[in-house]
């Protein structure tokens, strides 16, 4: 697990953070889930590259993740170490194509339309994660899947409002095109970096939106499987935090100092 724990530690990511509460068997396994996942998103956000050859190197990722499901010899040191994973824990092939489709939608989608197309993102890229961990986590009611539906888009929201400024310099606006005509943002405000009261307004609706997942991901962990998501539950109170930070700045993000 060398290389998986070398991108787990480079990254220093909030998510990697919560590793720590694990067993060290486990925490082994979330680093190399947690690699596999940082490697294809790095491959979708290679702006640098041209798109196709970034599908190209993604259909690899597919294919080389098909073979780690399916017992075969995967070319990726990544997967390789991740197939011993696979194999422990029962972890499925389709929820590593389902991450996949969603960095592919990273490549060509640079606005979404509606809500609705961007929770459709938001469960691809983080929720199949959440769909994933609690495999390696353990679990012993189903209603766990629901909660890490609900706390990947909880978290994946809390991201996009922290990174509104960073992805408009990648000419990215996650915030979905109808709230922005809601509240009358433009598209050239939020790519200049005004802040607004009427962003305000728009930043604090797309919030109430996380604290619903939040909420709703409180309600469906069972009692019976809250020690088993204590790190899923340090990730969700670390981007909680995160989420009040934005709001105790009124939601500017366009400033110099970032919000972490």
């Amino acid at each position: 697990m060398e290389q998986s724990r070398t991108i787990t530690q480079r990254s220093a990511s909030n998510l990697a953070l919560a590793f720590i509460m694990l067993p060290r068997e486990k925490r082994n396994a979330m680093a190399a889930l947690y690699a596999f996942c940082r490697e294809v998103d790095d491959v979708a956000d290679e702006d640098a590259k041209p798109v196709v050859q970034r599908r190209a190197e993604l259909a690899a990722w597919r294919e080389d993740i098909r073979s780690a499901c399916d017992g075969g010899i995967p070319e990726f040191p990544v997967n390789r170490e991740l197939q011993s994973v696979i194999k422990k824990y029962g972890l499925r092939y389709e929820l590593f194509d389902e991450l996949i489709q969603g960095c592919e939608m990273d490549l060509e989608t640079l606005r979404y339309d509606t809500f609705e197309a961007l929770e459709k993102y938001c469960y691809h890229v983080a929720s199949v994660v959440g769909l994933l961990s609690i495999e390696i986590f353990g679990y012993q009611n189903r209603e766990c899947r629901e909660y890490a539906v609900y706390l990947g888009k909880a978290l994946q929201l809390t991201n996009i409002l922290r990174d509104v400024k960073n992805d408009a310099q990648r000419g990215r606006i996650y915030l979905p095109q109808q709230e922005l005509k809601n509240y009358n943002v433009t598209e050239d405000e939020i790519l200049c970096g005004r802040f607004s009261e009427n962003f305000h307004a728009l930043a604090r609706h797309i919030a109430d939106r996380a604290r619903g997942y939040y909420d709703l991901a409180r309600l469906t962990l069972p009692p019976e499987d809250r020690c088993s998501m204590v790190a899923a539950e340090l990730m969700g109170g670390v981007y909680w935090q995160l989420l009040r930070k934005l709001e105790a700045r009124s939601f500017n993000i366009f400033g110099s100092q970032p919000i972490r």
